[in-house]
């Protein structure tokens, strides 16, 4: 990813027992644009690069759309 905005963010998320599931999530953060999504099942977590223009709120929608839930953004 380019520009000069771009942030790195990590989010908790509860609920994720498979591969299925956090390939489910890492396919939906991927879609928001500008966003580069990394799930890590085993820690329950999402690595994300994104612009500054990417809200938290926007992230954590496209979690729980699947019904997990999003603990924390940092």
């Amino acid at each position: 990813m380019k520009g000069r905005n771009n942030m790195k963010k990590t989010i908790s998320i509860k609920g994720m027992s498979c591969a299925h599931c956090s390939a489910r999530v890492e396919k939906a953060l991927n879609a928001l644009n500008g966003v580069k999504a990394t799930v890590d099942l085993s820690a329950g977590t999402a690595t994300v690069e994104c612009g500054a223009d990417i809200s938290d709120s926007a992230l954590r929608e496209a979690v729980e759309a699947l019904g997990f839930d999003c603990t924390g953004i940092e």
